[in-house]
């Protein structure tokens, strides 16, 4: 009893001695990480970089709305904008054709083309940094092809022909992209947590049965239905009218927003959960959050645009360049540069082969593709 007396003393004496060591580690490296997630982002950083960023999308939509098959120049843009909103219907009416074409052709392609790039570069740069792997992306993880069985099933099975054509193509992609979710997650936290290369492999494997079923589904439609079924998986981008989109962009708002409040987490997530969780983060919270809302941002998107890759993939990795990687301005700054990226390729997509339109996922796995194989050479053997 003396002699583990002794021992329980000696070591807790040790212990004692030893922490306040630890303590002081401990303290270097919440300093570290505090310094690499903050000090270098200020707040007149933040707001010039996001600013500049915004200004920068507006010229870029002026830019893309001025081409097409009937060229209009920026001149009769603002003038036409400014007859429709003083005057209204009566505005657009004297505005003419080249009014229409403007405000009820291009200018809702092109505002659905910005939301849609920005969804899917923020939803990049969350998983990113949720998995620490610059391959990840929502078709990795499968719950884009997930989304897009679901809008194949509705679309097989008719739903688009009826007076819910609005309502249930997004809520049944969303609703297979939500599936796709549950059954990774599900397979990935068979031992009570989420290991993150579980998690990758089961994405993976989940995206080539959900790629299978879609091809299934579209070879027994009918051949009008499933010429546009393989259309709309090489992403394509056919606005709705306007009530609908402020409803989606109310609706890729609120998923961005959330998003956007884990980026003080992510930012001490990337040094590796261990780390993230001796520093008060609540890990498997931000993981459960980032991974849904990232699965119902992605249905979202794939109901309206289908299949358009390497947006998630590419933007994250040129704006680290540029911003760096502090989550805080990464990822609104990913979402405003992902949405000039798919207005300028879905500009080029429509008006390169005028009359021909080329689907936009093919101009954005053309541009996505090289930087993937770069990708994949540059950092071989670093990407587990």
């Amino acid at each position: 009893m003396g002699l583990m007396a002794g021992r329980t003393q000696s070591d807790g004496r040790k212990a004692v001695a030893a922490s306040p060591a630890a303590s002081a580690t401990e303290g270097r490296e919440s300093r570290r990480v505090v310094t690499v997630g903050s000090s270098r982002l200020s707040p007149m950083r933040w707001l010039l970089m996001l600013s500049a960023l915004a200004v920068a999308a507006v010229l870029v939509l002026a830019i893309c709305l001025r081409f097409g098959a009937t060229p209009i120049g920026l001149a009769e843009e603002l003038q036409i904008v400014s007859l429709a909103l003083r005057d209204g219907q009566a505005g657009l009416e004297a505005a003419g054709a080249d009014g229409v074409i403007l405000l009820q052709v291009r200018l809702p392609r092109v505002l659905l083309a910005f939301m849609v790039g920005g969804c899917l570069a923020a939803v990049g740069v969350g998983l990113q940094a949720l998995l620490r792997n610059p391959l990840a992306d929502p078709y990795v993880l499968g719950i884009s092809s997930g989304a897009a069985l679901g809008a194949g099933l509705a679309i097989l099975f008719g739903l688009t022909g009826t007076a819910l054509a609005f309502s249930a193509l997004p809520l049944c992609a969303m609703a297979g992209g939500l599936l796709s979710v549950l059954v990774v997650y599900r397979i990935a936290t068979s031992y009570g947590y989420l290991p993150i290369h579980t998690l990758l492999l089961a994405g993976v494997i989940l995206n080539a049965v959900c790629s299978a079923l879609v091809m299934f589904v579209t070879s027994i439609m009918e051949p009008n239905r499933s010429f546009g079924m393989m259309s709309w998986l090489m992403g394509t981008l056919t606005a709705p009218d306007y009530p609908a989109m402020l409803v989606l962009a109310g609706y890729l708002l609120a998923g961005l927003l959330l998003l956007f409040r884990q980026a003080a987490a992510l930012n001490l997530m990337t040094l590796g959960e261990e780390s993230a969780l001796a520093l008060g983060v609540e890990v498997e919270s931000v993981k459960q959050t980032v991974f849904f809302t990232s699965a119902l941002l992605t249905g979202a998107v794939v109901s309206v645009s289908g299949m358009i890759g390497f947006v998630g993939m590419v933007i994250p990795h040129a704006m680290r360049l540029l911003t760096g990687a502090d989550h805080r301005l990464l990822l609104p700054a990913s979402a405003l540069v992902g949405g000039m990226y798919l207005m300028a390729a879905d500009t080029i997509a429509r008006t390169l082969l005028a009359p021909t339109e080329i689907p936009v996922g093919v101009v954005t796995a053309l541009a996505g593709g090289p930087f993937f194989i770069y990708l994949l050479a540059s950092r071989k053997g670093r990407l587990a």
